[in-house]
């Protein structure tokens, strides 16, 4: 059972309009932090600094791959963060008309 500090840091996290944003990005794909960038049109160490956030909040998980760190939601122990998921608008439509997968940043 999760208290009420844990949840209200996590809420906190969200709080914030790109952590959100990233939240609702990387609810509908997994993506690199080039990615991220593009799609949010801010420089890299910002979103990376949004990242360790989420990280070490425990709602994202990262995978290395090559040189490149993939980005995916880490929140199965967090069924309140679905019903937020559930409520946020989709960002398929944003994600495809920014990523062009043959002009990927990470290949």
């Amino acid at each position: 059972m999760i208290s009420i500090e844990e949840m209200a840091d996590v809420l906190k996290l969200l709080g914030d309009k790109n952590r959100l944003t990233i939240v609702a990005l990387l609810n509908e794909k997994e993506l690199c932090v080039c990615e991220i960038v593009d799609l949010l049109q801010t420089s890299q160490p910002n979103i990376s600094q949004h990242m360790r956030k989420l990280k070490d909040g425990g709602l994202v998980k990262e995978t290395k791959r090559g040189q490149w760190v993939y980005y995916s939601l880490n929140v199965q122990d967090k069924p309140y963060i679905a019903e937020i998921l559930n409520r946020i608008p989709s960002q398929k439509e944003k994600i495809q008309s920014t990523i062009c997968e043959e002009n990927d940043c990470c290949n």
